[in-house]
């Protein structure tokens, strides 16, 4: 009997025992093409020789040293080559462990901010409904998937939540891509002025939202507008790109695309691409230097914050997506991918909208295509895909409550950037015969 608490206790998932490239191999030799990357993680595929070995050789010369006492080559060095690529203003890094605690770190930087720059009053959060910043409690309440948040509710803090930038839902026939994106933003610029501008801290949003909705991407210009809307009233931008950055959309940054820099970014999953659990809290230097010249003391921190085998296996994941020319990869296969999606799935009967951007790819599956409505939360559609593809050897991430959290469906992918066509034929077959078995 397992001692292990699961995610499920209902479930007896395979033993993994390798993976090689695209694929993860269970303890009976079965093979899975990994095509989410687990969740969004394995951006370059499993058993990496040269992450690796940058893990061994950093175990043999430091395996720990306390953020408290010490820095360490590796953090510096990462920190270094974030910094260099990064949007422009964005100054230093916060190393942690994973998404949950970057969005957690953001959230509490961006009161400490304003209380040491003298503006305590201003407290309250703006983040988007359908949204996910991962399951700690102030990432909990910054997120918008109901679902996710009911049983907790009496636990969560005040966060206001508006409507998502979710154009195949809510733009209307007679309005144009960019004309729908103005009128989304606009939602932000509404909530501040009914809080109350001297009340409001920052806004949080995934440049291309992950999980709960299925790498659904901004309309254009509403991120543009959306920077507007926090610099006219002193609001702080937060991007979540845990799940989209590190080059998962086609460049290394999901908000470079958009043509916008934040005041605060949040990366993890493909940092480490699996290799070591890691993330990261980028911030201004405005930001850092207003602490700095007050208690000088960020009010956080976690033990294995910038740890040196971590940092490590960063370092070594980054170098490896910029020198191997893997994030240019990610958005050639990625189109290659939707192509293939399209072909496929463009004209299936129940799949009503197709998108994302690199190798992020989102397909919502619909009951009836030309009224957009979703299958009856009953059928349990997105689960019965999961089931059915992991059968035939593909890992997928289907998810439900892709509308408000209760109805609705759609299946995230995000293989690794090294996948071949040939992969992705695979992906596409063993993921229409999955849709074909649920639906």
């Amino acid at each position: 009997m397992s001692h292990v608490f699961p995610r499920h206790s209902k479930l007896n998932p395979p033993v993994a025992v390798g993976g090689e490239g695209c694929y993860l191999i269970d303890s009976t030799g079965k093979r899975y093409l990994d095509g989410s990357g687990g969740a969004a993680v394995s951006c370059l595929g499993h058993g990496d020789k040269e992450v690796a070995a940058a893990i061994k050789a950093q175990i043999d010369t430091l395996a720990f040293a306390h953020t408290g006492f010490f820095t360490s080559e590796p953090a510096e060095a990462l920190a270094d080559l974030l910094i260099e690529h990064a949007p422009a203003g964005l100054d230093r890094v916060y190393f942690v462990s994973g998404g949950s605690e970057a969005t957690e770190a953001a959230i509490k930087l961006a009161r400490q901010y304003f209380v040491e720059k003298g503006e305590p009053k201003r407290g309250k959060l703006i983040a988007r409904k359908q949204s996910y910043h991962g399951n700690t409690i102030g990432a909990l309440s910054a997120g918008g998937n109901e679902w996710r948040r009911a049983q907790f509710g009496p636990l969560l803090l005040d966060v206001s939540h508006i409507d998502p930038c979710y154009e195949y839902r809510l733009r209307r026939d007679d309005e144009s891509a960019e004309a729908y994106g103005l009128r989304a933003a606009q939602a932000l610029e509404d909530e501040i002025l009914r809080l109350g501008p001297e009340t409001v801290m920052a806004f949080m949003a995934e440049p291309v939202v992950g999980a709960t909705a299925g790498a659904v991407p901004p309309a254009p210009g509403y991120f543009r507008r959306i920077r507007e809307i926090c610099d006219k009233y002193g609001v702080l931008l937060i991007l979540d790109e845990v799940m989209c950055g590190m080059g998962r959309t086609g460049t290394l940054f999901a908000c470079e695309q958009d043509g916008v820099a934040p005041d605060i970014l949040c990366i993890a999953k493909g940092l480490g691409a699996g290799y070591q659990p890691v993330g990261a809290m980028l911030c201004t230097a405005d930001i850092y230097d207003t602490l700095a010249a007050g208690s000088g003391f960020f009010q956080h921190g976690h033990t294995y914050i910038g740890h040196p085998v971590a940092t490590a296996a960063g370092l070594a994941v980054v170098r490896a997506l910029l020198g191997r020319g893997l994030v240019g990869r990610a958005a050639r296969q990625g189109e290659t991918l939707m192509r293939k999606l399209t072909e496929r799935f463009g004209q299936h009967p129940h799949v009503g909208d197709i998108r994302g951007r690199g190798m992020f790819r989102g397909i919502e599956l619909v009951a009836d295509r030309d009224t957009k409505a979703p299958f009856d939360p009953g059928k349990g559609v997105a689960g019965k895909i999961k089931k059915a593809a992991f059968e035939a050897g593909l890992i997928c991430y289907p998810m439900s409550g892709t509308i408000d959290g209760k109805t609705g469906d759609h299946v995230l992918l995000a293989p690794p950037f090294i996948i071949e066509d040939a992969q992705l034929d695979e992906l596409t077959d063993k993921l229409a015969l999955a849709i074909e078995a649920a639906i």
